[in-house]
This record gives C-alpha cells, structure tokens and sequence, in this order.
C-alpha cells in the first residue's frame, strides 16, 4: 500500500509530450521552409497545430515540468510554446485585419526569430548539462534558427536550408521523446539519450 501511495504522489514525466508538441508544429512549417509543401496547403492544419498543440499543449507541459522542479524543461517548453502561439496568431491578425499585411515585414519576422536564437543559444549551453538527444535537438534547432535569421534578414535561400534542418531536428526530438515514453513503459533503456 505505501508503494501505491507513493505513485500517486509521483507526477509523470511531461517531456516526451512537450518534445513531441515542438517536433510535430517544427516538422510541419519545416516542410514549408524548405518548399517541400506549400505554404497555402499547409495554412489552415499549420496554424492550428501553433496555435493548439505547438503552442497551448506545449505550455502546459511546460507548467507541469515546474511541478516537477525541472527549470530546463520548464523555460524550453513554456516559451517555445508562446513562440507557436505568438507565431501562428501573426497570420490570423493579418486576415482579421487587426494588423496590416505591411507591418509583417520580412524583416519584422526576421528579428522575432533573432529574438529566440538568442533564447535558444543560452538552451543550448544549457542542454550540454542534460543528456546527448537533448543537446542534439538544441544544436539542431540554433541552426535552424541561425539559417532563418538570415533567410528572413539577408538572403531568403537560407530559409530553405533552415526549413531542411528544422527537419532535422523535428526527428531529433521525436527521438528523445520516443526514448523518453519507451524507456519509462519498458523499465530499461530501448533508446539510448
């Protein structure tokens, strides 16, 4: 009995879920960075995963790692789910009309992005203090933001390139997400991290 009262005490890990929320909203605007799909026949699924899953999902993962003391998983998960939902609400505004279409500036767009590269590099310092998938995935994801820095403010070629390493680290993090779920079911390591 006190085994089973000690289980409900003991809050379940929320990272795979987190780490799955970012990989599936990165996978699907990573295709169309890269110009695998169009952007109009991504619009309406692309949006809703910012807004529901990359975003609100991802949010709430991030508060239930604060209830698990881990501040790492916490910031990455609260924060890149306010960058899904203040991303994917960009679009909806402009069809709203609640912002001209000229105030989204490439450029505009450009230094948002610059604004988490910076983010991303003190999680990538960071990420070298909890295990190798994760600092892939954070490695993986500075490139990717550094490419569409300079897509959005240089040279749009590079969102191409950053549109193939947001791939890239779309299945990096389903990796330690799919180790994180197989390893805590089968009580041993099935994938390394």
């Amino acid at each position: 009995m006190g085994n089973n009262a000690n289980l409900l005490h003991k809050p379940a890990n929320p990272g795979p879920l987190g780490l799955n929320c970012f990989a599936v909203t990165t996978f699907l605007l990573s295709l169309v960075n890269a110009g695998i799909i169009g952007n109009e026949a991504a619009g309406h699924v692309w949006l809703t995963l910012a807004l529901v899953f990359g975003g609100v999902v991802q949010v709430l993962a991030g508060m239930w790692e604060f209830k698990t003391q881990n501040v790492f998983a916490a910031t990455a998960f609260s924060s890149y789910g306010g960058f899904w939902i203040a991303l994917g609400l960009v679009p909806v505004f402009v069809c709203k009309g609640i912002i001209a279409d000229t105030e989204v500036s490439t450029t505009l767009l450009g230094w948002f992005l610059v604004a988490f590269t910076i983010f991303t590099f003190y999680m990538w310092i960071a990420s070298f203090k909890t295990n190798r998938a994760l600092a892939v995935v954070f490695t993986m994801l500075l490139i990717t933001f550094v490419l569409l820095d300079i897509g959005h403010l240089v040279n749009p070629a590079f969102n191409i390139a950053g549109g193939y390493f947001g791939i890239i680290t779309a299945f990096c993090a389903w990796y330690t997400s799919a180790a994180g779920v197989l390893n805590e079911v089968y009580g041993k390591v099935i994938l390394p991290v």
